[in-house]
């Protein structure tokens, strides 16, 4: 049998070469698979199917072109002669079990009592629960479809995928606003809750600047926020407050009211009334 390290040799310079795309001196190396006695275990985990595939795409040599597609016709004979050999064994009964000797040929188990159950017994000792493991898939059989063989590539691609994310400088400033916001003394709410578990490590990971804010920094942010909405709210120029006025909004009787000029000189002014309090304007005739 071929040594699985061999093979892998083998195949690792067969993919340089596709990678260089310079192919010469591929046929020494197709001719020492051809002389290695290759197994259905040695294909699956080398993959060297893909790498000889690879190479005779590249290559513009007609001989190894032959080459790499006699290897592969072979590899993939004993390929399904594998499959087929595990489908007989599918289809082929188990063998009734035989009786002792002591019953004589021919009889069955039936006379034989039943073994009870064995009841565990109970230890003292705390069982560790398991870490589960990952799920180990076996390897691919050997392919000589691009289509598929893309799909694999782009399947192994996603399965892959770094599920930490980099640290980068976002990250590394994420993790100093944490340590930040634990350690200020104005904010023994956020360290208290963490301790306490109230905060669980998840939340605290995902928690904004606005949410580990300590109490007192809040309402100044509420604050000023509400402030810088009621200032864009009232936005005006001149005017005179009185409490004359009740504001059909909000009921408040902090006003403010301008007059204007609209008609004619020999008629009244107009008034226009905006409230302090919700922004709220109207016309007062």
């Amino acid at each position: 049998m071929a040594k699985d390290q061999e093979v892998e040799r083998i195949a690792k310079k067969l993919d340089k070469m596709v990678h260089k795309n310079n192919t010469d001196g591929a046929m020494d190396l197709l001719r020492e698979l051809k002389n290695m006695k290759m197994s259905l275990e040695t294909l699956q985990s080398t993959r060297i199917g893909m790498s000889v595939n690879a190479v005779r795409k590249q290559s513009s040599d007609e001989e190894v072109q032959t080459l790499a597609k006699s290897l592969i016709k072979t590899w993939k004979k004993l390929l399904d002669g594998s499959e087929g050999k595990s489908e007989e064994k599918k289809k082929i009964p188990p063998p009734l079990q035989s009786s002792s000797s002591k019953d004589g040929p021919g009889s069955s188990d039936f006379s034989k009592k039943p073994e009870m159950p064995k009841t565990p017994t109970t230890s003292t000792t705390p069982t560790t629960p398991t870490t589960p493991k990952m799920t180990s898939f076996p390897p691919p059989p050997v392919t000589t479809d691009s289509v598929r063989n893309k799909c694999r590539e782009l399947l192994v691609a996603a399965l892959q995928t770094d599920e930490f994310k980099s640290t980068d400088m976002k990250y590394k400033a994420r993790l100093r606003s944490r340590i930040s916001n634990l350690k200020d003394q104005k904010n023994p709410d956020l360290r208290r809750n963490v301790l306490c578990g109230n905060i669980s490590p998840e939340r605290i990971a995902t928690m904004t600047a606005e949410e580990m804010a300590s109490a007192e920094l809040k309402e100044i942010r509420k604050a000023l926020t509400k402030e810088s909405i009621r200032e864009h709210q009232l936005s005006k120029v001149g005017g005179t407050e009185t409490d004359m006025f009740v504001c059909g909004k909000c009921k408040s009787k902090s006003c403010t009211y301008t007059q204007v000029q609209t008609r004619s000189a020999d008629e009244p002014m107009t008034t226009f009334v905006m409230c302090n309090e919700c922004g709220n304007r109207w016309k007062f005739c």
